[in-house]
């Protein structure tokens, strides 16, 4: 097989208004998904702290409330 046969590497004719088009193209779908990678990762941070403060919150509930026995009147 020659290298002539592989007439698919070729590059073909494109005018310069469809390569901007495709590199704008290309560009707005990186950013989209660097977008939602962050937006994923920003939502597993906020549940994960989210379930440390309602374990804090528990637990602080358990304990014995030393401000109110200086406050009752």
């Amino acid at each position: 097989m020659s290298y002539t046969d592989h007439r698919w590497f070729r590059p073909t004719a494109q005018s310069e208004a469809e390569i901007l088009e495709v590199y704008r193209t290309t560009h707005q779908f990186y950013q989209e998904a660097h977008y939602r990678e962050e937006h994923d990762r920003y939502c597993e941070w906020y549940q994960a702290i989210a379930l440390q403060n309602q374990q804090e919150l528990a637990k602080m509930r358990g304990d014995v409330n030393l401000f109110g026995w200086f406050c009752k009147k």
